[in-house]
């Protein structure tokens, strides 16, 4: 029997998506009780992580699907990060606020960023986005509203009591991470990112199927922007104080690289891998001094040397395993058969 004479199903969801859908669940409503039964010390480190994540799967999207590979991600998280300052400590609005704006900032910083960037190509464009990201922080560093080269202290904090800060921050976090990769996975599901998918595997084959290859990739540089400028000011709405080294520091982006990498890079799943990993290695290397760096390096070797595709990307590969389905599978279905004979009156 031909393919054409049997039936067919699309399916978008698999076994493991239902499950991870429970877990996640069950997860989130824990995460969410947290301030009320969890430790301060805990909700700071979780706050850390989730602005990581959030980091490299705003990264992932960039270059896992959209093929823009950026070592200047940190332009957009000083931007973010600088804007709540500057909106909370001079304009009046509230930090919690100032998060959103700082990220609608941080966007509308990179659509003239992006005229500038996106002449280069290849590796002319990521060091072209490290360029600019350096030219930021020489404005910023030369900025008295903005502190200077010393930075300066987030003084509208001080409105709110210890617990009240460390409770709201914590749960505008989760809800930033929630946000963030259920965007991401609806986006990829949708239209847009298969046209992502397909500027991904070819931008040739793309453009001949009618696929606008710059107005997607315009679109995907202004949404990781936004995002890294919201992380920038959820984190040093959690840190308090804000210096422009620290702010525009390509360490950040080295950090979620790392982590998209070893992670699995081109899944939502990666990402998550990859934070974890990353944090359990700060942790324990982190009284090692040097070592610490040595170490994440020999980690990223062994990684890329063993798992091309990172840590996630051979589990899905060896166990067809995935949480985040983004693809569409077409299944058969063989017609029902009888063997039964057929009566017939006489």
């Amino acid at each position: 029997m031909s393919a054409a004479e049997r039936d067919y199903l699309i399916e978008r969801v698999t076994l493991a998506s239902r499950i991870g859908l429970v877990l996640a669940s069950v997860a989130i409503a824990a995460l969410i009780s947290l301030p009320w039964w969890g430790e301060s010390s805990t909700m700071r480190l979780i706050v850390e992580l989730i602005c990581y994540l959030v980091l490299a799967q705003m990264w992932n999207l960039l270059a896992g699907y959209g093929g823009l590979i950026s070592i200047g991600q940190q332009a957009f998280f000083g931007i973010g990060g600088y804007s709540l300052f500057l909106l909370a400590n001079s304009a009046g609005i509230n930090p919690f606020v100032s998060i959103l704006l700082g990220g609608l900032i941080a966007a509308a910083f990179a659509v003239p960023t992006s005229a500038v960037v996106f002449r280069l190509q290849g590796g002319y464009f990521a060091v072209g986005t490290w360029v600019v990201a350096e030219v930021y922080r020489l404005l910023v560093m030369n900025a008295p509203v903005l502190g200077g080269g010393s930075g300066q202290s987030l003084r509208a904090m001080l409105q709110f009591s210890k617990s009240t800060r460390e409770s709201v921050t914590y749960w505008v976090a989760l809800a930033i991470a929630v946000g963030g990769v259920g965007l991401i996975y609806w986006l990829l599901r949708s239209r847009f990112g298969l046209a992502l998918t397909a500027i991904r595997d070819s931008e040739a084959a793309s453009e001949s199927q009618g696929v606008d290859v710059r107005r997607y990739k315009f679109f995907v540089y202004v949404l990781a922007a936004f995002g890294s400028g919201l992380v920038g000011a959820l984190y040093y709405v959690n840190a308090l104080r804000i210096a422009p080294d620290a702010a525009f520091s390509i360490g950040w982006t080295a950090s979620i690289i790392f982590i998209v990498v070893i992670g699995g890079i081109g899944t939502i799943e990666g990402p998550v891998i990859g934070t974890i990993v990353f944090f359990l290695l700060r942790e324990l290397l982190a009284d090692y001094g040097s070592w610490y760096m040595i170490g994440l390096g020999l980690v990223a070797v062994v990684v890329m040397v063993k798992w091309p595709r990172g840590v996630w990307g051979f589990v899905q590969q060896k166990f067809d395993l995935r949480f985040f389905p983004v693809q569409r599978r077409v299944r058969f279905i063989e017609p029902a058969r009888t063997d039964e004979p057929v009566s017939r009156e006489s």
